[in-house]
């Protein structure tokens, strides 16, 4: 197989889905991807440079904020506030969203990241990753809170880098979902995982089940049916982690609503919907707590959480039907 990079990959898919592009989007990825590269070295060299631990700070989600943490979310914001193609973004470090430029200089999209999920799990060596999601708007759109904060199902484009034994980004731009490996011998990401599709089922079941008496009686017995149905228990507490392997393997990951989350613990513009637009791309669901489609939440501010379920297309269904 030819290796293609990620910025052919691109290219190609531009000419065939947007003919008339004006290069804004590429530009953007190529400083995203840039971005993830420069993390992904310090990730790889964390403990021998002094950025391993936390900085004793907590972050707006009242969080301690790691070194990487801090590293990962200054790296993001410096390439995307000077790549010349944002207009706003929003970090899950940050309280507000950050608008970039004025009016008449600034891009055509705005993105929302997580710079570093998974980073309770840093010490350990564990797998953990960056989530990005885009959003396009018009010249001369107003950046209202209505005009940022939209629906995941209208984002341009999603995605996420694994910094794991290699590191690999998975992008969608709404025409299937790709994966690319970085090979550090020539510093690029080359197509890996074409096309993914989630199998339709799966035989994993994935929760935080020391969580599970805080947890609703329906989601409660919805468990209970993917644990003694024969499903294999895999949880590695880093979102991305979970997600990946799940979009490889198939079966069902929940992260429902609790007693001390009643709305659910997962950001809906930083995790849920972006992952959201992955997975549906992939053939799988994607739902919140109550059932319903978790791209058409209009989220309420940049800090929205929501409860979270996604997998294989029959075992989510198998789980909402508990519900019913």
């Amino acid at each position: 197989m030819a290796e293609i990079s990620v910025i052919e990959h691109i290219h190609s898919m531009q000419l065939k889905w947007s003919p008339t592009a004006t290069g804004q989007f590429t530009s953007l990825l190529h400083d995203l991807i840039l971005s993830a590269k420069i993390i992904s070295r310090s990730v790889t060299k964390a403990g021998l440079v002094d950025i391993l631990g936390g900085t004793g700070n907590i972050n707006v989600q009242g969080e301690q904020v790691q070194k990487l943490d801090d590293f990962a979310n200054s790296v993001m914001i410096y390439r995307m506030k000077n790549c010349g193609v944002v207009c706003a973004l929003g970090s899950e470090e940050e309280e507000e969203l950050v608008v970039v430029g004025s009016p008449k200089e600034r891009g055509n999209y705005v993105i929302f990241f997580d710079p570093l999920d998974g980073s309770s799990n840093i010490d350990a060596n564990v797998s953990i990753g960056t989530i990005f999601s885009i959003y396009r708007v018009e010249d001369d759109t107003e950046l209202t809170k209505e005009n940022v904060l939209r629906k995941g199902a209208e984002q341009a484009a999603a995605g996420y880098f694994l910094y794991g034994p290699s590191t690999i980004m998975v992008y969608s731009t709404g025409h299937g979902v790709y994966g690319f490996t970085l090979d550090p011998s020539v510093g690029e990401f080359l197509l890996s995982h074409d096309n993914i599709k989630i199998p339709e089922n799966g035989k994993y079941f994935s929760a935080n089940l020391a969580n599970y008496g805080k947890w609703s009686e329906q989601d409660q017995k919805a468990a209970d049916s993917f644990v003694q149905g024969g499903y294999s228990l895999r949880y590695v507490g880093s979102l991305v982690a979970d997600f990946h392997r799940t979009l490889l393997y198939g079966g069902i990951f929940s992260y429902p609503a609790d007693s001390k989350n009643a709305k659910g613990k997962l950001r809906l513009l930083y995790e849920a919907n972006p992952l959201s637009f992955l997975m549906e791309q992939a053939g799988g669901l994607a739902l919140n707590g109550s059932g319903d489609r978790v791209l058409e939440i209009v989220p309420e501010h940049i800090h929205t959480r929501t409860a979270f379920l996604f997998g294989s297309k029959n075992d989510v269904e198998k789980y909402r039907s508990v519900f019913e």
